[in-house]
């Protein structure tokens, strides 16, 4: 009962913020719907990572993605059918099939100005959350990846990072703009969205605790 009322007061959330479809955060078609999924969703540029940036990105002590296991089960108001690379790496992470541990998963850029004040919380909570919960960055329709890398490095970011440069996974979820910050439990499903920035560390850490059950020490 109680994810079925999430699930309802999540889909009204989407609807008051401007977004349309009443499917919830996986509207588009591509990404919903019963039984077997279809192909991921790609997004249409190569993967912009060279030797340079992969250099970089470990240079930044920036953590290297980790490929879930692929073909999860389908779950209603869980993370897209889309595959996005990893920052400074030729890994490549298809977002279903994230499971296993409750997620925090932040949209952002570096020349987004909210992303670069709450960067500090984001900090933050990546190191009080260690064993607990996982933080995951993507790097939202950002052309410059080397400056992407180094903002980052300077927000004393160590968790991993996705790219979207095409803003794939922005569409398919109806964001109307950056920061925004996916709370996911361990099954895959997002039960909460935080549109906009954190305003404190404390804000988010209260947050994790009543949407994901999550208590940091």
């Amino acid at each position: 009962m109680r994810r079925a009322a999430i699930a309802v007061a999540l889909a009204a959330a989407l609807a008051l913020s401007g977004c349309s479809g009443a499917a919830g955060p996986n509207a588009n078609p591509a990404t919903s719907g019963g039984g077997g999924l279809p192909a991921p969703v790609t997004s249409a540029s190569k993967n912009p990572n060279t030797e340079t940036l992969v250099a970089q990105r470990k240079a930044a002590g920036i953590a290297d993605c980790t490929a879930p296991a692929p073909g999860a089960p389908h779950v209603d108001y869980g993370l897209p059918n889309v595959s996005l690379p990893c920052l400074g790496s030729d890994r490549w992470v298809n977002l279903a099939d994230l499971r296993g541990k409750p997620m925090v998963v932040n949209l952002w850029a570096q020349w987004c100005e909210p992303c670069r004040a709450e960067a500090p919380y984001l900090r933050a909570l990546a190191a009080r959350s260690a064993g607990k919960l996982d933080v995951l960055g993507v790097d939202i329709v950002d052309p410059e990846p080397v400056k992407a890398i180094a903002f980052a490095k300077a927000s004393g970011w160590t968790y991993p990072h996705l790219v979207d440069p095409d803003g794939v996974l922005s569409r398919t979820m109806q964001v109307p703009g950056i920061p925004v910050s996916l709370f996911v439990n361990a099954e895959g499903r997002v039960v909460y969205r935080h549109t906009g920035g954190f305003t404190s560390a404390e804000q988010m850490e209260q947050l994790v605790h009543d949407q994901l059950g999550v208590t940091l020490t």
